[in-house]
C-alpha cells in the first residue's frame, strides 16, 4: 500500500522523529519537515520521563533502548515536595528505596539520538509549514522559505498549535483554567545557586495558595521552571506583562507569589534567563472526526493536554507505534489504516486526558501537598 508513496511528517519533535524511524525500519520512504533552522538549535523545556508502556516501548521497537540508557539521567526523577515557605515535606533523595521505572532524559539528547538513527537527509530543516492544498491524490505543502513539497500522505506532528489540524477537524480546544509561565535559567549553579542546590539534579514541586512552581534540573546545567496559576483565558493578552522582559515578569511574580518565601525570587537574579507564557488547553474527551485518506495527526496536534501527568511525549511516541502498525498491517487501503489508528488513538487519549485533568485540579487545590504526598505513597506501594 505504501510502495512509491511520499510520506511527509510535519514536525521534528519526539513523536514525529519516532514515527520516521519506525517507518524507515519498514523500508518506507519518509521526509520530516522541521521549522528549526538546523539540528543544533537550543531545545527548551523540562526533562522528560518515559513510561514503560509508551515512550520506552516506542524506543524498544525502534531499536534505540541501548542508546537511550547511554543518554538518560539517573536520579533525575527524584522529587522534593516543598511548601511555599521552603519547608521540605517529602524528599526522594533520602528515601531508602527509589524506583526508576520512569527514567528521565533531557529533550535535547532524546532528539539527538532519534535524529542520529535516521537515514541521511530525512529531516528537511528550515521548513516552517504555512499551508497545504490538495494536489493530485495528496497534498502540496508550502513553507515559509518559499519552498514546496508534494506528499501522498501528510502526518501532522506539529504540536499543540498545529497548523495542519484544521485540515482534519474544526474541533477547538478547551481552556483548562491554568496558565503556565515557563522559564529557563542557564548556568543555574552560578545564576541560581540556592535553587540549584535545592533541586539536587532532580525535580522540585512547590505548592501554595492554589499555585504551583515546578523546578527541573537539566544535564547541561540549566534549570527549567513552570509556574501554574488560575487565571482567565485571555490573561496573557490582558495582563500587561512583557514576557520578553525579565523585570516585567519578575514584578508579576513578586505580586502574585508575594506570600511565597523570598528564596523563590532567585529565579530572577540573572539576566541569563528565558520566559514564555503557555495557557493550558485540552480537547474534548469525546472528540471524533471523519477520517481522511491522506492526512492524520499525532501527539499534541491530536490531543493536547496540560503537562501535569507527564503524558505528552509518551502519548506522542505511542501514537507513532500505533500508526506505524496500522499502516503496515492494513493492506486494503489508506483510509482503513488511518481510521483504525485514529479510533485507537482517540480512545486512549480520552482516558489519559481525563487523568491529566484530575491531576491538574489536584496540583492547584488548597491541599495540593497532602494530595500529592498521598498519590506518591500509593505509587510507591503499588
Amino acid at each position: 500500500m505504501l510502495a512509491n508513496k511520499n510520506i511527509a511528517i510535519v514536525g521534528g519533535g519526539p513523536g514525529g522523529l519516532t514515527l520516521a524511524k519506525l517507518l524507515q525500519q519498514k523500508g518506507i520512504a519518509v521526509k520530516v519537515y522541521e521549522r528549526d533552522e538546523h539540528k543544533n538549535v537550543r531545545v527548551q523545556g523540562a526533562t522528560l520521563d518515559l513510561h514503560e508502556e509508551s515512550g520506552l516501548e516506542a524506543l524498544k521497537q525502534a531499536g534505540l533502548l541501548d542508546e537511550f540508557y547511554k543518554a538518560y539521567r539517573p536520579n533525575a526523577g527524584r522529587i522534593k515536595i516543598i511548601d511555599k515557605d521552603g519547608v521540605v515535606k517529602m524528599n526522594d533523595h533520602t528515601a531508602k528505596e527509589y524506583s526508576e521505572d520512569r527514567p528521565e532524559i533531557d529533550r535535547a539528547p532524546l532528539r539527538k539520538l532519534l535524529l542520529n538513527s535516521l537515514n541521511d537527509e530525512t529531516v528537511i530543516w528550515d521548513s516552517h509549514f504555512i499551508k497545504m492544498e490538495p494536489y493530485k491524490d495528496g497534498w502540496m505543502l508550502h513553507f515559509k522559505n518559499n519552498t514546496t513539497a508534494y506528499a501522498d500522505v501528510v502526518i501532522a506532528a506539529d504540536g499543540a498549535n498545529s497548523k495542519i489540524r484544521k485540515y482534519i477537524t474544526n474541533i477547538t480546544p478547551i481552556y483548562s483554567g491554568i496558565t503556565v509561565v515557563e522559564g529557563n535559567i542557564y548556568h543555574a549553579a552560578h545564576n541560581a545557586p540556592k535553587l540549584w542546590e535545592m533541586v539536587q539534579g532532580g525535580k522540585v514541586f512547590a505548592f501554595g495558595d492554589q499555585q504551583s512552581l515546578i523546578l527541573s534540573a537539566k544535564g547541561e546545567g540549566s534549570l527549567s521552571f513552570y509556574t501554574g496559576c488560575k487565571v482567565h483565558e485571555d490573561w496573557v493578552k490582558t495582563s500587561g506583562i512583557d514576557f520578553s522582559s525579565k523585570t516585567s515578569v519578575q514584578q508579576w511574580f513578586l505580586s502574585n507569589f508575594g506570600s511565597w518565601n523570598t528564596i523563590w525570587q532567585e529565579l530572577f537574579t540573572s539576566d541569563d534567563v528565558w520566559f514564555v507564557p503557555r495557557p493550558q488547553y485540552h480537547y474534548p474527551l469525546n472528540q471524533q472526526w471523519q477520517t481522511k485518506s491522506n492526512v492524520t495527526m499525532l501527539g499534541d496536534a491530536a490531543h493536547r493536554m496540560p503537562p501535569y501527568a507527564g503524558e505528552g511525549v509518551n502519548m506522542a511516541m505511542q501514537d507513532a507505534v500505533v500508526l506505524t502498525n496500522c499502516l503496515i498491517n492494513e493492506t486494503a487501503n489508506m483510509y482503513n489504516a488511518l481510521q483504525k489508528y485514529e479510533q485507537q488513538m482517540l480512545q486512549r487519549a480520552a482516558k489519559v486526558t481525563a487523568i491529566t485533568l484530575e491531576s491538574t485540579a489536584m496540583l492547584h487545590s488548597s491541599d495540593a501537598i497532602v494530595k500529592m504526598m498521598q498519590m506518591m505513597n500509593e505509587v510507591q506501594h503499588t
